[in-house]
């Protein structure tokens, strides 16, 4: 299949040496342009780790030219670049595609569903609840795949085009996909903006400083002891809502093939396996600047609208506000232009199953 992938960093470079490697044909665009410029001049991509060999995915100049010559589009940024992608891509997508969003944040979902309604389109858009890899982008023709994920958790918007989202996955990354109850199920599946915010805050001399540190080994017993308690308030979250979830516990089994144990346990395991990835070795980081304004806030707003406030999740905004000297409670662009803060529990149920309804362009 022809994938256009919006995004040029780590994830998005594993991706399509994945999807390249499995007969697919993937295609970059950079929205700035600037990661992709040595791609676009011949250089071959090279991975290394769970993916090996030297690639030649496609480079487009312009998100039109990325939608049209593709069956699929994935967004593949950090949270704070999906609604410019979504504003890009929206009006060139056809009602013959579909898009994946890896990893969805923020319900970006429903702002993409708003604005192809207003076109009176609706297409499959697949939210995941993770990365499908993990991994380091050494240059810009280099990535280092550190694992590619054994279960991934998705869900469709709207719910009735989620046979479709689910084989459309399953045939371009095999059966590694766990279909969860909905858009809301997905928001509390990704783990990374509770687990990045423990393992900064830790470490965050290591990271401004700019150390070359191992990020499993430093999941310390009592880091790990702070994001097995981050997690417990995401799964009272979850269970308030009546949803099935996946325990921390369950994700790095799952996402990196460990026996099950304590947290801290679990990523010495990996460490000792050579598999505990390198941590960031600067304080400009998506585990703060994504996963603060894009992770932890969503939690912190589920909570507030399900009475199951999220201290922790809280605490670690203001603290990184703090920090940094940024309020990141104002930094949430998809939930502002959504107002998330004016809807009830029920109206944002709704939506998260159905979308917004197309709308009926004139004749």
């Amino acid at each position: 299949m022809r994938v256009g992938i919006a995004g040029a960093g780590a994830i998005a470079f594993g991706i399509a040496a994945f999807l390249e490697q499995s007969g697919h044909r993937p295609v970059l665009w950079s929205p700035s342009g600037a990661r992709t410029k040595r791609l676009a001049a011949g250089e071959p991509l090279v991975a290394t780790g769970a993916v090996e060999g030297s690639f030649h995915p496609g480079v487009a100049r312009s998100a039109e030219e990325l939608v049209s010559g593709a069956d699929v589009i994935l967004i593949v940024l950090p949270g704070y670049g999906h609604k410019h992608a979504f504003d890009a891509i929206a009006p060139h997508i056809r009602p013959d595609q579909a898009v994946i969003i890896s990893s969805h944040a923020s319900f970006g979902a429903l702002y993409l569903s708003r604005l192809l309604a207003a076109r009176g389109i609706t297409v499959p858009i697949v939210a995941w609840g993770t990365t499908a890899v993990t991994g380091r982008q050494p240059s810009l023709t280099e990535v280092n795949v550190n694992t590619v994920r054994s279960k991934i958790d998705l869900c469709t918007v709207p719910e009735s085009l989620s046979d479709e989202g689910l084989a459309l996955c399953r045939r371009l990354f095999g059966d590694r996909f766990v279909q969860r109850d909905g858009l809301l199920a997905i928001a509390l599946s990704n783990l990374n903006p509770q687990n990045h915010m423990g393992i900064a805050l830790c470490n965050m001399t290591r990271m401004e400083h700019g150390e070359s540190w191992s990020q499993g080994f430093n999941v310390t017993p009592n880091v790990g002891r702070l994001l097995e308690a981050l997690d417990r308030e995401r799964l009272a979250i979850a269970d308030a809502l009546g949803l099935s979830v996946r325990t921390i516990f369950e994700h790095f089994h799952l996402s990196f093939h460990v026996p099950q144990d304590t947290v801290s346990n679990m990523n010495q395991k990996m460490h000792e396996e050579g598999r505990g990835g390198t941590g960031p070795t600067t304080a400009d980081s998506r585990y703060v600047t994504e996963d603060v304004p894009y992770g932890l806030l969503m939690t912190v707003r589920l909570g507030e609208l399900t009475g199951r406030e999220a201290k922790l999740h809280r605490a670690g905004v203001e603290t990184f506000s703090a920090m940094y000297g940024r309020d990141f409670f104002a930094e949430n662009q998809l939930l502002d232009a959504l107002a998330i803060n004016d809807m009830t529990l029920d109206e944002l149920r709704t939506l998260s199953r159905e979308g917004y309804r197309a709308e009926k362009l004139p004749a």
